[in-house]
């Protein structure tokens, strides 16, 4: 069927080029750059005003006094170190626990899903306040076998150890919905069942499968949830300073009693910090979100 040559022409210019909507040709609207800017304010002046006031710990001198004092006490060293330890033990054992369990619900179990994710929500239900009094009402005497006088555990709040382990269960309660959604956010981009199966054709055992195929696969999704434990538990207050713990957050509750200027200078290095993890995961994970799927 022979067409007259206006039509070719337009049908050639249709395909070559589709007709672009007005909504592309408009761009952002004027209200995004607005909320953009107003968002971009709220969290920048805050810490712009932190990071002046740190500044101006001698009267009309812009200085670093406050960050060399506070640097200069040696508890705020021992304080921090002991946070960084627990932070690692409690990342460990979030990984440990949130990694099979979200494995095995998305190869196995689908219908335990919402029941997991509301268990996973109870941290932002029940307050720190009355898990801390929970775990001292529960383990600060002797846990006995029912019915009988063997004793299954001591106290846990009477030893150091103990108390660690105590700390460490709560600080994994408070990061498991964050460590949770962080892992099964990343399972979803990955076809596990498939990976489980063709590693199972080859003759691999499931501790080869979690190892060498599961874990590489949600590396981006394991250091975003093990970022958001580790500043929990480097700011937490309410389980150290119950439970006698020298760690970071209970340090610097003190000092902001007492002092003015240190606890901004140290609000601020914990802020840069946080930030400087963030650089290390995007650099470490850079690329691997867009490509996770199609290994």
């Amino acid at each position: 069927m022979n067409l007259p040559f206006s039509w070719l022409q337009f049908l050639r210019k249709r395909v070559a080029r589709p007709a672009s909507t007005g909504k592309s040709q408009r761009g952002i609207p004027v209200w995004s750059w607005f909320w953009y800017i107003l968002g971009g304010l709220y969290f920048v002046l805050p810490l712009y005003a932190t990071l002046d006031f740190s500044l101006r710990m001698k009267r009309d001198v812009i200085s670093l006094e406050a960050y060399k004092s506070a640097f200069a006490d040696p508890a705020f060293l021992q304080s921090f170190g002991y946070s960084i330890m627990l932070a690692a033990i409690t990342i460990v054992v979030s990984i440990v626990l949130v990694v099979p369990t979200a494995y095995w619900i998305r190869l196995k179990l689908p219908e335990a899903r919402r029941p997991v994710e509301l268990i996973t929500l109870l941290p932002f239900v029940v307050p720190a306040i009355i898990l801390v009094f929970g775990l001292i009402r529960i383990y600060s005497s002797p846990v006995k076998l029912p019915f009988t006088s063997l004793v299954l555990l001591n106290s846990l709040t009477t030893s150091r150890y103990g108390t660690i382990i105590l700390i460490v269960g709560g600080y994994t309660v408070l990061g498991l919905p964050y460590m949770y959604r962080s892992v099964d956010t990343g399972m979803r981009t990955v076809d596990v069942r498939t990976l489980t199966e063709a590693a199972q054709s080859l003759g691999a055992n499931w501790y080869s499968i979690m190892m060498q195929i599961i874990l590489p696969n949600v590396r981006a999704a394991l250091l975003s949830g093990s970022l958001l434990t580790f500043a929990i538990v480097v700011g937490e207050v309410v389980l150290a300073s119950y439970l006698g713990v020298p760690a970071f957050g209970p340090y610097l509750f003190l000092l902001g009693q007492h002092r003015a200027f240190e606890p901004a200078a140290l609000t601020f290095i914990t802020f840069l910090l946080t930030w400087a993890a963030m650089g290390i995961i995007q650099l470490i994970t850079g690329g691997q979100g867009q490509g996770a799927g199609a290994h």
